[in-house]
């Protein structure tokens, strides 16, 4: 029986490890993963978002100072009781203080732009949601290739380990005659390829573990190891339905998201036919002189104060056609999001589909290849045997160690393969969080 035993320590990593299971991975990431920290982030920016739209359904209200001094001061010219005489239309200094209300009463553009506010905030939130599945599934494959490549890392180590027993047989009997100088050649240059298959494979490991650490939003130079019990074997497949819930998937839930912006966004443009109707008032104090002494209390100022108040009623009667242009465009856009709804739809369904698919095969793989590597194990270990009593040749002995290295790499891909079709299958069920618990 092939024994999957994964993790075994790099020696450029011997140094202190943080041993990380695939569930501390996951929490990690979804701590501080960047696309997931700036998906909160727009969370965040999406209720200052509401907050700016309501800021328009409420009072609007603005102060204002103003200071003007006239160098030349216009006159008017008057007749009275037949002879003719001039006004001065003011004073060389004037100031004027004053405050501004406006208040929308009726806006339907203004309402519908709260309604898609709020819409918005929950599309933030779906697509944060989105992101941190999205990584889980990242994460989660990246995890499980760095312990396949581990436990090839150990495949090759036990090869090199035989070889190094047939070399030491090989010389001893080249020594005393009883070999050929070609094999000890072939012995040496067989084992050079298995060193080389080894720096290659930790070099592959070493990427695979940055990978993982950076989708992991962690430091790449800290150190980390994976316990070898987060990779198991395979015996049964996990319970399967006819078909999935779709309203589940939160692809789905952001689709019935935009659909709704959509939606408002056309109101929107509709209610550019309506007439808007506001409320306004203001009050100004006036204040002129004929010299800049306004804070002079023996000042002869002349200061007086005006307020009004107001309706106003705004009714749109021709744009040239443009609101209509804006309706049908948003009515294209709202047909283009049903094709966009059917054609992911039908992905998921396929996704699902696919995933079961792999998982039986990859299921059948895993047995049948498991089966293989205990037989090719058998067969190299009587090879290994007769070898030694002379009843087999070196190249016996090579192939049947070639066939058991190539057995057992197929059975640590296919338990990849298995493991990656899994976390598809999970999440097709909308469950891929259930990693994390």
């Amino acid at each position: 029986m092939l024994i999957v035993i994964i993790g075994s320590v790099l020696p450029q990593l011997a140094i202190a490890q943080q041993q990380i299971t695939l569930k501390d991975a996951l929490t990690f990431a979804l701590q501080n993963n960047t696309k997931v920290r700036n998906a909160r982030l727009d969370i965040e920016g999406g209720k200052y978002k509401v907050q700016e739209v309501r800021a328009q359904a409420l009072p609007q209200i603005t102060g204002n100072v103003g200071l003007t001094y006239n160098p030349i001061i216009g006159q008017l010219v008057a007749n009275i009781g037949g002879a003719t005489q001039s006004f001065k239309l003011g004073q060389n200094w004037n100031s004027t203080a004053g405050v501004q209300l406006s208040q929308q009463l009726f806006n339907q553009q203004v309402f519908t732009g709260l309604q898609a506010a709020r819409s918005s905030e929950e599309y933030y939130a779906l697509t944060s949601q989105l992101t941190e599945e999205q990584i889980i599934e990242l994460v989660a494959n990246n995890y499980y290739q760095v312990l396949v490549n581990r436990q090839q890392l150990n495949v090759i180590d036990t090869n090199i380990k035989n070889v190094k027993i047939v070399e030491k047989i090989v010389g001893t009997q080249y020594k005393n005659g009883l070999a050929r100088k070609i094999d000890v050649d072939r012995i040496s240059v067989n084992l050079t390829n298995l060193n080389t298959q080894r720096e290659q494979v930790i070099n592959a490991i070493t990427q695979l573990e940055n990978q993982l650490k950076f989708s992991m939003g962690m430091a790449v130079a800290t150190p980390i190891s994976l316990p070898p019990t987060e990779l198991t074997e395979v015996t049964t497949l996990p319970m399967f339905t006819d078909s999935i819930d779709l309203a589940n998937r939160t692809e789905v839930k952001l689709l019935n998201n935009q659909d709704k912006l959509l939606s408002l966004q056309r109101k929107a443009y509709v209610a550019e036919y309506y007439p808007s109707l506001s409320l306004t008032g203001n009050y100004t104090y006036s204040s002129q002189s004929n010299s800049f002494d306004f804070l002079n209390s023996n000042a002869s100022a002349i200061g007086f104060g005006s307020s009004a108040i107001g309706l106003t009623l705004r009714v749109p009667i021709f744009n040239g056609f443009l609101t209509r242009s804006k309706i049908r465009q948003a009515d294209v856009d709202i047909k283009k999001a049903r094709e966009s709804r059917r054609e992911t739809n039908n992905a998921l369904n396929l996704a699902y589909e696919n995933a079961k698919i792999q998982l039986r095969n990859n299921l059948n793989t895993i047995k049948s290849q498991r089966k293989n590597a205990d037989l090719a194990q058998e067969i190299y270990r009587s090879t290994q045997n007769n070898y030694n009593n002379g009843l087999a040749s070196l190249t016996d002995l090579l192939d049947t160690e070639n066939a058991l290295t190539s057995a057992q790499n197929s059975y640590t891909q296919a338990l990849l393969n298995y493991k990656i079709a899994e976390i598809q299958l999970i999440k097709s069920n909308g469950n891929i969080k259930s990693l994390v618990q």
